[in-house]
């Protein structure tokens, strides 16, 4: 009878779930308008920034071109699994703050809590690391000193108006943006591939030959952004590169971002049932192949004891280095307009992000309610305007002795090292859902997406990311303890766990059972306006063109 109930209450429930987010007043929901098209290409844009064009050039210094391929592949490795995780949850549940709101949910409300203000201050600091990386970027233009800050102000308000317009304005700037760089990307693979063959200003055919022989061609490069090309005193022995390999990924590895940001876009995308997995079907394995070959071609191209690869200061671009071989006058700029572009796309999905989880906090009690105001075109503007305010005062930390270079790579070191925290949250709160679906009587088959490889992937996500966690800030202890170095790979961890005392100490909330977990509220039940999205695909993929419709689908 219990169980007869149980069923007839998430009956219930259904029939009442709408589209929009169960949110109490009007005026509070968001606005389902971000197609398949745009939610694929942001998560493929959104990988596609300063972690790649900048921060390969340090992990290839660290670990060298074997190890930085071997990081990128297992990374990918991990990434696919909290995708295949979090899709499971976000096509049942498309809600706003998404894997904030399931480890709400799945776990306990502290657990949320802490991910949830730990990711939101991610995201402001990764906006704050974006802009940074532009002055740097302007400083290829404008002599530094002489108010190259100014052009990063003029991009954060860029992006704040964007994000206030509308979702659709959001979704279509990242759309363009993000394929001009997925453009870059491709025109890279065959200039590499071209200046690996002999097509550079040597006329040397490269092959597979690294190491300290191949400095010399590097000598005449001047002028380009993010290289530096000061004489190291001497190349790093094998000595010094020993155990290397476990921090040569960057620390805010470039395919974290779209491992989380299909599932965070589910609550404002059309049809989450249906496009959610094919989002994440298709996206992984795009960006896995941009990734491998991007690496590859550097680690043939670029030795990895090029002097200045990697400083305290600013970090070479490989991408810039590749077209300076190859002779191109205007590489230089090319390749510094392409980053910049990045930077500001960067910014702007990092400002779109934070501002989702603020709102998604605020939705379920743990943020002030005032963040839960719309406007009129669903935009969450009171969210909007905090984030940007944060990063606003983070940017401003750039001015302090340092420079804006070091401000950079502490900001990445931070935003790694949260984003792998939500990875290991979102395993934890996968492996429970899972649990409390069958507990409650229900069917594996019966979700929407089911994970195919089941409870392994939520466990192989919580103790590969531990592993990851732990090893990442190996290089603190490399040559004498820095102190720097060791805070910002390891801070976020007593945060995390200070949020998640402060909130159990003051609300008392306990641990659900599997029995009590509520695996009804905010499901999605497909309505009109999906069923017409469905069949306005179909037609088109049966028309006459329509295996030019399924190309297009591939492709972008």
């Amino acid at each position: 009878m219990a169980s007869d109930s149980r069923v007839e209450k998430a009956h219930d429930i259904e029939k009442e779930s709408t589209t929009s987010l169960p949110t109490p007043e009007s005026g509070e929901n968001l606005n389902r308008a971000l197609s398949s098209r745009q939610v694929s290409m942001i998560a493929i844009g959104g990988s596609i920034g300063t972690g790649l064009f900048l921060g390969t050039g340090r992990a290839l210094a660290t670990g060298g071109p074997g190890s930085l391929l071997l990081n990128y592949s297992l990374v990918g490795g991990v990434v696919f699994l909290v995708m295949l995780c979090l899709g499971e949850m976000a096509t049942e549940f498309p809600l706003a703050g998404s894997f904030s709101t399931y480890s709400a949910r799945f776990v306990d409300e502290p657990f949320g809590f802490s991910i949830g203000w730990n990711y939101a201050f991610n995201d402001a600091i990764s906006t704050a690391g974006d802009l940074t990386a532009a002055q740097l970027l302007m400083e290829y233009w404008i002599p530094s000193g002489h108010l190259v800050w100014l052009p990063s102000l003029f991009f954060l308000a860029f992006i704040v108006v964007i994000n206030l317009i509308h979702v659709k304005a959001y979704g279509e700037m990242e759309y363009w943006l993000s394929s001009l760089k997925v453009i870059s990307i491709v025109i890279f693979f065959f200039l590499g591939i071209a200046v690996n063959a002999g097509g550079n200003t040597s006329h040397e055919y490269i092959g597979a030959k690294v190491g300290s022989s191949r400095i010399c061609s590097f000598q005449k490069l001047k002028n380009i952004p993010f290289a530096s090309t000061g004489r190291s005193t001497k190349p790093p022995s094998l000595e010094d590169s020993e155990g290397s390999h476990l921090s040569s990924s960057p620390p805010r590895s470039p395919m974290e971002e779209p491992s989380l940001s299909v599932s965070r876009d589910a609550g404002e995308q059309r049809n989450p049932t249906r496009n959610v997995p094919r989002v994440i079907n298709r996206v992984f394995f795009r960006i896995l192949i941009f990734y491998i070959l991007t690496v590859i071609i550097i680690g043939f191209d670029i030795p990895y004891n090029f002097p200045n690869l990697s400083t305290k200061t600013t970090a070479t671009s490989p991408f810039t280095l590749v077209f300076a071989q190859a002779g191109s006058k205007a590489g230089g700029s090319f390749m510094n307009v392409v980053i910049l572009t990045s930077v500001i796309s960067a910014g702007n999905h990092a400002l779109f992000a934070g501002a989702r989880v603020v709102y998604g906090l605020s939705a379920i009690g743990q943020a002030p309610r005032i963040f839960l105001h719309t406007n009129r075109n669903g935009v969450p503007w009171v969210a909007v305007l905090a984030v940007a305010s944060v990063s606003l005062i983070f940017f401003g930390a750039s001015f302090l002795p340092g420079g804006a270079g070091q401000i950079w790579t502490w900001a990445q070191n931070l935003v790694g090292v949260s984003n792998q925290i939500a990875w290991w949250c979102i395993g934890v709160s996968s492996w429970r859902f899972r649990r409390a679906w069958v507990a409650q009587g229900r069917k594996i088959e019966e979700l929407k997406f089911p994970n195919p490889l089941g409870g392994f992937a939520a466990l192989a996500v919580v103790f590969s990311t531990s592993a990851i966690i732990l090893i990442q800030g190996w290089s603190a202890w490399k040559g004498g303890f820095d102190k720097i170095s060791f805070v910002s790979n390891y801070i976020e961890l007593p945060l995390f766990a200070l949020l998640y005392v402060i909130w159990r100490l003051v609300k008392h909330t306990p641990t659900p059972s599997l029995l009590d977990i509520d695996i009804d509220a905010g499901r999605h039940v497909e309505g009109p306006e999906d069923a017409k999205n469905n069949e306005d695909i179909n037609r088109r993929e049966r028309g006459k063109y329509g295996w030019l419709w399924k190309i297009y689908g591939l492709v972008a």
